[in-house]
């Protein structure tokens, strides 16, 4: 007999536990233009060989980031990975099917944990950081729980360009929130925090002198959001700030096509209690010997309920251990001079734009990431491209392209794209 892990009568209980009439009612806050309408357009009733050849076809269908000239950025960015990385994480010290809750066992995991939070304090100019979270989207929604958690106010400025796809995640978090709001503008003394990203969504590195000091004045906290952590080899550490958190996906993680990715999130020692998620801490047992230990967990799973600053089932362990080892690998001066290399490839890449007829670039200054201007709609040129093997970038509203560059991006690249570039225009 097949086996049902839901019987009709459960389900109604569920259903009326919930509040819900039917099981469509628990997605009512999807967009309706997310569903797929009908059936997937998969194989039925085929043997293994036959869906297994269906799906390779449809896998042949991606364009891998090396497959050809890649200028996609937006938030996932082409970084080279040593093959060390993954080697090392794969040794039996640190890839365990065992949990940190077991000290006794997992002391490589838990020590891994402690640099990866050690690296990323130092990254971001805070005193204390957690384990990790699920990705940069959540962990800026945390921040804004947070930050409405110690100032007991609901409105989330929003200070400047903020990735769509964070807004759209700090939107669902808040949307459960009864008087919680986001909005633009200046802080006041109904704000909770406002939400700066840097390199904001375009590129464009922020200043936070004068938002600290309007923070200062609303009483609001402030909430720095880094979406390429590589930046932070060269841009100032945002230490100003109170609570700092983004994605950390660029450092040791392959894109694989949009995930997993790496959550960070860092803030002040006094913030400590209402930090969400886990936290290893170093100590000494009774011999004096070196220990590391969960120090902190804020979930409802170790603590009472009403107690629980949030609902973070676990940290990207294996994702951050990644991270760590690509760091240590790095070093300081590796990691600052993988900015640059990054930085300069950016400037190559809009030196040799802003000679096409036709493209100016808008953005004045940028880590790795700017926009250009084009004649006709950006996405026609990115469609056109496409088809010819470069992947020119994200098409914004408009005739505005989004273009990223990394230590990836090689001089024939963009050579390569200019050439299809002038060619589409012509």
């Amino acid at each position: 007999m097949r086996y049902l892990p839901l019987t009709k009568d459960s389900r109604a209980a569920m259903l009326k536990a919930t509040g819900a009439r039917t099981v469509d009612d628990l997605y009512a806050g999807v967009p309706a233009s997310s569903f797929i309408k009908g059936l997937a357009d998969i194989p039925l009733h085929q043997g293994e060989m036959a869906v297994e050849r269906a799906l390779a076809t449809r896998a042949n269908q991606n364009h891998a980031a090396s497959a050809g000239p890649f200028f996609l950025g937006a938030g996932c960015y082409y970084h080279h990975i040593p093959a060390s990385v993954d080697y090392i994480i794969q040794r039996s010290e640190f890839l365990t099917a065992y949990t940190p809750y077991q000290p006794e066992i997992a002391q490589g995991t838990l020590a891994a944990i402690f640099e990866f939070q050690t690296f990323i304090a130092l990254l971001t100019g805070q005193e204390i950081a957690n384990a990790s979270l699920y990705d940069g989207a959540t962990a800026c929604a945390e921040a804004a729980l947070m930050a409405m958690r110690l100032t007991k106010r609901g409105k989330i400025v929003l200070g400047n360009a903020l990735h769509p796809d964070y807004r759209a995640v700090l939107q669902s978090y808040i949307g459960n929130f009864e008087g919680a709001a986001l909005s633009e503008g200046a802080p006041d003394n109904e704000t909770a925090c406002v939400i700066v990203q840097s390199p904001d969504f375009h590129g464009r590195p922020q200043a936070y002198d004068d938002l600290r000091k309007k923070c200062d004045e609303a009483g609001a906290l402030l909430v720095v959001v880094i979406n390429e952590i590589v930046s932070l080899g060269l841009l100032p550490a945002p230490s100003a700030a109170d609570i700092v958190c983004g994605e950390a996906r660029s450092v040791g993680l392959p894109m694989s096509f949009g995930g997993p990715h790496l959550g960070f999130f860092a803030t002040r020692e006094k913030y400590v209690r209402q930090m969400p998620g886990r936290l290893c801490g170093m100590t000494a047992d009774a011999t004096g010997r070196r220990g590391f230990v969960l120090t902190l967990s804020t979930r409802e799973q170790h603590i009472r309920r009403e107690k629980a600053t949030s609902n973070i089932c676990t940290n990207q362990g294996l994702c951050a251990l990644a991270f760590t080892v690509h760091m240590a690998l790095l070093g300081e001066d590796g990691f600052k001079k993988l900015a640059i290399l990054n930085h300069e490839a950016a400037c190559r890449l809009a030196d040799a734009l802003a000679k096409v007829k036709g493209v100016r670039v808008i953005s004045e200054a940028f880590f790795n990431e700017f926009v250009v201007e084009l004649p006709p709609p950006a996405a026609e040129i990115v469609e056109a491209l496409a088809k010819r093997g470069i992947i020119a970038g994200l098409a914004l509203d408009g005739n505005r392209l989004l273009v990223a560059a990394t230590e990836m991006t090689t001089d024939e690249d963009i050579t390569a794209f200019c050439r299809a570039l002038a060619e589409a225009l012509s």
